[in-house]
């Protein structure tokens, strides 16, 4: 899934993202509004994670969502 299509659905994306990064709050999401560099940076706060780190983490979540999609 590229992330013009996470930006684009982000209403129902960001259960997703919810349940794979649970400190983030509603706020915060709302925040967000789809932004990769956002996210990156909430993550990055909310788990003390390095960018590097934070990347990584974004990349293969994005890898398992294309491959549900792709599933379905």
């Amino acid at each position: 899934m590229n992330w013009d299509r996470i930006e684009g659905n982000w209403k129902q994306v960001k259960g997703k993202v919810k349940e794979q990064w649970g400190r983030l709050t509603d706020d915060q999401l709302e925040v967000i509004a789809g932004k990769r560099d956002s996210l990156v940076g909430s993550i990055q706060e909310s788990y003390g994670l390095s960018k590097d780190e934070t990347e990584k983490q974004i990349v293969n979540w994005q890898k398992r969502m294309k491959d549900a999609i792709q599933s379905k």
